[in-house]
């Protein structure tokens, strides 16, 4: 679970919540037709953009927000410094006896290859091949919600202008100008409010998520080509510690010498 997301979203929501609430009665800021148009709108303007699947889809990946599930550079090394030692001790092709130990499907792909294959080459262009098609995943759901932020406000402001024509045809009674223009302004606020809040934040995480995974995936790239090699877990340490961030690699590494 990413505390950071959910704790932002939360006081977000708060401080608007807050400020309704303190500014006086917050009944007239709840309104039914402009949730309508500016959500329902949003969604059309998906729906348009991005076939149905693709929207699907993009929305599983926005969990990334929500869950982080992948490990630090540090414990792929830990890790992969484990898979040196097995294979130094029963070879290469024990490497197929652990890809039923693993949830993630990079992992198991590159145990599959690194033990059927001796082609350094074919191995890191296939694992590459897999880095490609995530990177392009995890675009989609980016740019679907890149597409609502901008989307939201449009149609908010699309809302308004609904509002004010509605307004400006009762200009013969004063009493409603007042309470209707503070009803078509309500789907503006809706509007920045979702993209601001929700969408260009979830995208900016997405953007981040995307970041952090590509690294690990060449850290593990590396892993497998060093095994591939059949190199000591000393030696491999070497070559995949330039991926630990300085500030984690005396800590880890001073850890893993006590530990052997």
């Amino acid at each position: 679970m990413d505390v950071a997301t959910i704790l932002g979203l939360v006081t977000g929501l708060s401080m608007v919540i807050a400020a309704m609430v303190f500014g006086g009665d917050t009944l007239p800021l709840m309104h039914l037709p402009s949730l309508l148009i500016t959500f329902g709108g949003t969604l059309a303007a998906v729906l348009i953009h991005f076939p149905f699947k693709r929207v699907v889809s993009a929305f599983a990946i926005a969990r990334k927000c929500f869950f982080n599930t992948l490990p630090e550079p540090s414990e792929v090394v830990s890790k992969f410094q484990k898979f040196a030692t097995i294979t130094r001790r029963n070879g290469l092709l024990e490497l197929e006896n652990l890809v039923s130990e693993e949830s993630d499907p990079f992992v198991r792909l590159g145990l599959e290859l690194t033990a059927g294959s001796g082609d350094a080459a074919s191995l890191k262009a296939a694992l590459e091949r897999e880095i490609t098609a995530i990177e392009h995943r995890h675009l989609s759901g980016r740019k679907l919600f890149e597409t609502m932020a901008s989307a939201a406000p449009a149609w908010g402001m699309l809302g308004t202008l609904i509002g004010l024509v509605q307004m400006l045809r009762s200009l013969d009674d004063p009493r409603q100008i007042g309470s209707g223009l503070a009803v078509a302004l309500l789907t503006t606020l809706y509007g920045a409010l979702f993209a601001n809040l929700f969408c260009i934040p979830l995208a900016g995480k997405l953007e981040t998520r995307h970041a952090e995974e590509v690294v690990v995936r060449h850290v593990m790239t590396e892993g497998f080509l060093a095994l591939l090699e059949e190199n000591t877990p000393g030696v491999i340490e070497e070559r995949l510690r330039a991926w630990v961030p300085p500030q984690q690699r005396a800590e880890t590494f001073a850890d893993q010498a006590r530990a052997a």
